[in-house]
């Protein structure tokens, strides 16, 4: 009862460029919200766009929060990423086509990536797409390759820890949380990194601490995490 208790309490946050803190990745987070605000697809410019950079530097994040962004604005995108097995046809209503870690693409996922690149392209639709490595360094198909970087390009890094801990501090200030230097220690060093992971961690701790009327702690830490 109490796992179940637990698991509700989390409230994780859609992917969104207001919950995305961009630390050194500023000129990428401005250059989507730039391209988002031309409201209409003939409006937008159709240059592909490519995010490339290691693990939780927020690409993902930063591909969903233009998805949710454009259906938002009524609007919908072509969406390819490792794990699709069965994508959609080309639709030529999409406002763009987005695609999602393209260095583990499989060969069948590269030749349709390659043919959604071409109807986007006839068709003026952007592009824009995610990957670990820089264009030239990706093993991928080269007529995908090069169109992938073909436009603009923006490497991402991820926050350093530094930032991660003022995140962490100012989302919980928001919440009316205080998080001492302890708890902060015990968050960085026993849970991923990743800060979408850990502001999700700070949603569950939110929610048990209000269920339990109890201060944030490691002991209430600990006693959350042995009932999940």
């Amino acid at each position: 009862m109490m796992q179940q208790l637990v698991l509700d309490m989390g409230r994780p946050t859609e992917p969104s460029l207001a919950n995305f803190f961009p630390g050194p990745n500023e000129a990428a987070l401005a250059h989507l919200k730039l391209w988002l605000g031309h409201a209409g697809s003939l409006l937008r410019s159709p240059v592909p766009s490519y995010l490339w950079g290691g693990s939780a530097c927020g690409k993902t994040h930063l591909l969903k929060a233009v998805c949710a962004a454009l259906q938002a604005q009524g609007e919908s995108a072509g969406w390819l990423d490792a794990s699709v097995q069965a994508a959609p046809e080309f639709d030529e209503s999409w406002a763009c086509v987005l695609m999602d870690d393209v260095h583990a693409f499989s060969s069948a996922q590269q030749q349709l990536a390659f043919n959604w690149f071409v109807h986007a392209q006839t068709l003026q639709i952007a592009v824009l797409a995610s990957g670990s490595l820089p264009p030239s360094d990706l093993k991928l198909r080269d007529d995908l390759r090069t169109r992938l970087g073909g436009g603009h390009v923006f490497a991402l890094q991820a926050l350093s820890e530094a930032e991660r801990r003022a995140v962490l501090r100012q989302a919980a200030q928001v919440r009316g949380i205080f998080l001492s230097d302890e708890v902060m220690d015990f968050m960085l060093t026993r849970f991923s990194r990743d800060l979408g992971s850990l502001m999700d961690l700070l949603d569950m701790l939110d929610g048990y601490a209000l269920q339990t009327k109890r201060a944030i702690t490691i002991p209430l830490i600990k006693t959350m995490m042995d009932n999940t």
